[in-house]
């Protein structure tokens, strides 16, 4: 007989509690997730892609559901391969993967140590699929191509991480690349921490883009990044494939001279009075050609006076665009999302949890990590209510996923009876609706 610890509760002494409930959940709407998984074919691709060499020849749990069941564990907030122990028997996990158990720790652990470069090429091939089937179900207009690296942060003795001087701190430093439109990450690459931001720029986005470039060879396509990316092969890149580019230049001796000649010719005019205590903007273009450079190219001025500065503040972009200047330095400015893009990957998905001391199993995390934050990334902008388009993965956890659930079997049903008093039914609905009208893409 199983003895029951069941506590009563002080405020009331009539109020008990205890953890004896039954068949229950509260991640009820990963079913969401896995509906959407069964349009897109998010696990299929997985395990028709990724082929892990082991030597075991029987199993409880199949690597491709392994890899699955850390996917929908990182998108409900588990990202520790721990709390895989406690959710062993959870009935949404469960149902969501047909498992009667799900993989305990040791077996995620065991997994790991057989991730090497080859699965990482796997999972990126994954999620080059999934990104193509989003654009199936919405066709892109134009495609904007952010890439920008970050900090993952290391502590311990972590092959590749190293202490990298712009960030003051020991770590790896990705890089990734996001769909500026629609915040999909196309691609992620992990990197020893002390390589310099635009260390192998074009072995990174060349395969990509010459990939979009052939399936999309209509569509604009714009190359967008910072100072840390102005180097000429990513601009003879983009210029052989048929791309535009839009980076920023760091300042140098000879840009500074250039913008003082604008300055002085603003300065000049007398309606100007870039002390009246306002703040003030000013565009000028002209061609410049930098000494590593084997032609000229456009440069885009922006000269800013804020109030509280005596001096203009000139930032420097170098492109193909046509546009006018503003709305060029403008479209530059638009980068900014990605930085949300990544802060969301690292603070909702674990794009930062490098906690292994196998350099290719970090990368490897960091390639499922990727297709967590796309399957939710991909739920959300296609079929969530409009409200919550734009929500962050931890609000979309308190209204889509932490919802209680108790499971009934039978004969021929599961049954998930969801909290009565859930705030957000309508929208379980409304989500679950759009999703079961979306065509079946494999």
């Amino acid at each position: 007989m199983t003895s029951v610890n069941e506590t009563a509760m002080n405020f009331n002494k009539r109020v008990k509690v205890n953890f004896d409930g039954g068949d229950l959940t509260g991640d009820a709407g990963i079913l969401l997730y896995q509906e959407f998984n069964d349009v897109i074919g998010l696990h299929k691709a997985v395990e028709e892609m990724v082929h892990i060499k082991d030597d075991i020849t029987h199993r409880s749990h199949e690597n491709h559901n392994v890899i699955m069941q850390k996917i929908y564990q990182i998108a409900a907030g588990y990202d520790a391969d721990d709390h895989a122990d406690n959710l062993k028997y959870d009935p949404v996990f469960t149902t969501a993967l047909d498992k009667s158990e799900l993989a305990s720790q040791p077996t995620m652990s065991r997994l790991n140590q057989h991730l090497d470069k080859k699965t990482m090429k796997e999972l990126q091939s994954v999620n080059r699929i999934i990104i193509d089937r989003f654009h199936e179900l919405e066709a892109p207009e134009i495609l904007v191509l952010d890439i920008d690296s970050s900090n993952s942060s290391t502590y311990g003795d972590q092959y590749g991480s190293s202490y990298n001087p712009h960030y003051g701190k020991n770590g790896y430093h990705p890089i990734f690349m996001f769909e500026g439109e629609t915040g999909d990450c196309l691609k992620a690459s992990l990197r020893a921490g002390n390589v310099y931001t635009s260390r192998q720029i074009v072995a990174f986005v060349g395969p990509e883009l010459k990939r979009l470039r052939k399936k999309y060879p209509n569509i604009k396509i714009i190359i967008r990044g910072d100072s840390g990316f102005a180097t000429p092969k990513l601009y003879d890149l983009c210029e052989e494939l048929g791309a535009d580019y839009v980076i920023r230049l760091k300042a140098n001796q000879r840009l500074q001279r250039i913008a003082g000649e604008f300055e002085n010719e603003i300065l000049s005019e007398p309606e100007v009075d870039i002390y009246d205590g306002r703040h003030h903007e000013f565009y000028r273009e002209f061609t410049y050609k930098a000494a590593s450079w084997d032609k000229s190219r456009h440069v885009m001025l922006k000269l800013e006076k804020p109030v509280d500065q005596l001096f203009f503040i000139p930032t420097f972009i170098v492109t193909t665009l046509g546009d006018s200047p503003e709305d060029t330095v403008q479209f530059y400015a638009e980068r900014g999302k990605m930085e949300n893009y990544i802060k969301e990957g690292k603070l909702g998905f674990a794009f930062g949890q490098m906690s292994s001391t196998a350099f290719e199993i970090n990368a490897n995390k960091l390639q499922i990590a990727v297709l967590a934050y796309n399957l939710n990334n991909g739920l959300r902008r296609l079929c969530m209510p409009k409200k919550m388009k734009k929500h962050q993965i931890q609000t979309i956890r308190t209204k889509l996923i932490k919802i209680a659930g108790k499971v009934i079997r039978s004969g021929r049903y599961i049954t998930f009876k969801l909290s009565s008093s859930s705030l957000y039914k309508n929208a379980f609905y409304s989500t679950l609706s759009r999703i079961q009208q979306l065509p079946m893409l494999c």
